[in-house]
């Protein structure tokens, strides 16, 4: 099991990176939240890491962090969600709002995720709750600010950028000036608006 590398980064995009360890670079998956806590190409970097065995691959995850290691491992284990569809999830959720979402037992913004449907984030709900409560997120708090309506639009204008390949800073702010120009848009206004915004 290879359970973190130490090296260099040769290349990185805004869902992989290629780490230079002693000669042999390794290709790694990340989330978009991994990714954006990396340093710039040619710098030295440790990444916490999860190999998963396929029949015709083994693939490795990276995380900046061990709760969001432990996040990913919760999620995979849920039937219907996989190691694609977790990173997306953790792309475009904090873990702290995915915390608050199991715990407050929010389907409809789970249902909002990337890939999941209502039974699955029925699942999340049921077999997370007691687990996902014991994540030590480091300086992460819960939002004393109900969800509302205008809320939960713009996180689903949000994920679906972040699912695009926007930056989750590029993606905020994209969405951030769209709702300025129409604080009552749709989802699918803020999207079309947000697209314009956002510059890499």
């Amino acid at each position: 099991m290879i359970a973190q590398l130490r090296g260099t980064i040769a290349e990185k995009s805004t869902t992989e990176v290629i780490i230079d360890c002693g000669g042999v670079g390794y290709h790694v998956f990340i989330s978009v939240a991994t990714y954006e806590q990396l340093p710039s190409d040619g710098t030295a970097v440790t990444l916490l890491t999860l190999l998963i065995p396929r029949e015709d691959a083994l693939t490795l995850y990276g995380f900046a962090t061990s709760a969001e290691r432990k996040a990913f491992v919760l999620l995979t284990s849920i039937p219907g969600i996989g190691p694609k569809t977790a990173l997306g999830i953790l792309s475009a959720l904090s873990l702290a709002e995915l915390r608050d979402y199991i715990i407050g037992g929010n389907l409809l913004a789970l249902q909002k995720l990337p890939g999941i449907g209502k039974k699955t984030a029925e699942r999340i709900l049921v077999e997370l709750r007691d687990q996902i409560g014991k994540l030590a997120i480091i300086g992460a708090a819960s939002s004393s600010v109900p969800e509302t309506g205008n809320t939960m639009v713009r996180q689903e204008a949000l994920s679906a950028l972040i699912a695009l390949g926007y930056t989750r800073q590029v993606a905020e702010k994209a969405i951030k000036l769209a709702a300025a120009d129409n604080p009552n848009a749709t989802a699918e206004q803020l999207i079309r608006k947000g697209l314009k915004f956002a510059v890499q």
